[in-house]
């Protein structure tokens, strides 16, 4: 099986059709038929119910889809590192946020300290990460999260600090009690984030349900969230670092809830250490030393 193949099978996973694929691969439709074929062959699995109205998918295939992409990322980083051999460039993954507003600045630090190091950075969700750690697509994942894997090391390395943000003419103080702002309309991000779930878990504290609270909006990022809050629709809880610039030019307001703490730990993951490469262990060791509280 070569690894064309897969890379195929995916992009027609994704497309739900072999003959748009052949046109954006440039191949033929025939050609790119017998490469799928091939594949199922060589599987001895069905991996695609073809129809009039294009693919999808059988039982199989969507086994197969599940390991594929990561055989493929596998293979581009052995080429990657096959061509990096003498840069020592150390591939890291963060989670969004993480990887958005934290890392830039910690691993700026880590340059400004240690200037031997290249890095090469990118968001992934928290699950990817450690699957990715564990293949050797990346050497360190930075999530929310401690690992659960027995051959992953988690370790805590950053206190990210989270503030409630609000349009200057709400004038909320920079301290406040966190029932004092639910009364105020409030902007989220749609998927689950650590942020909403202490926020969560803080107001049931007080005894009041999350559907009590007034959400006007459940967003995809950080970003359309900061916008929708500078344009004065409401508050949201965000990470600091998000919002530095933003708070320095007086755009929004930045709150500190008093009674309960919404700030979260950040774990940095990797393999153990007979594992990993001398370049890594000095990475590692030297990004702790930077301590927990790295862009303040």
């Amino acid at each position: 099986m070569h690894i064309e193949s897969f890379k195929y099978f995916q992009q027609i996973a994704k497309l739900q059709s072999i003959s748009k694929v052949a046109n954006n691969s440039h191949i033929s439709q025939p050609a790119l038929s017998q490469q799928i074929q091939k594949l199922e062959d060589s599987l001895d699995k069905k991996l695609f119910i073809r129809s009039n109205r294009g693919v999808e998918l059988t039982e199989s295939g969507k086994i197969v889809q599940k390991y594929a992409d990561n055989m493929i990322r596998t293979y581009n980083k052995m080429l990657s590192d096959l061509n990096d051999q003498e840069s020592k460039e150390i591939k890291i993954e963060g989670e969004h946020t993480i990887a958005t507003y934290c890392l830039p600045c910690a691993i700026l630090n880590m340059n400004f300290k240690f200037p031997n190091h290249k890095y090469n950075l990118v968001s992934a969700s928290s699950d990817k990460i450690e699957q990715d750690v564990l293949s050797d697509i990346c050497e360190v994942g930075f999530t929310t999260k401690p690992s659960q894997a027995e051959n992953l090391i988690s370790e805590k390395v950053i206190n990210e600090k989270v503030v409630l943000i609000s349009p200057p003419a709400f004038d909320l103080p920079e301290k406040i009690k966190l029932e004092e702002v639910l009364d105020h309309k409030f902007v989220i991000l749609k998927e689950d984030c650590i942020i909403k779930d202490n926020f969560k878990n803080s107001i049931e504290d007080l005894g009041i349900d999350f559907s009590e609270v007034e959400v006007i909006s459940r967003l995809d990022s950080t970003e359309a969230i900061k916008t929708l809050v500078r344009k004065g629709y409401g508050v949201a809880f965000v990470p600091y670092n998000a919002v530095r610039d933003e708070f320095s030019a007086n755009e929004i307001n930045v709150s500190r809830i008093t009674d309960y703490d919404l700030d979260y730990d950040i774990y940095m993951i990797n393999k153990k250490a007979k594992f990993i490469s001398d370049e890594v262990k000095e990475f590692i060791a030297n990004f702790k030393k930077l301590g927990k509280h790295i862009c303040y």
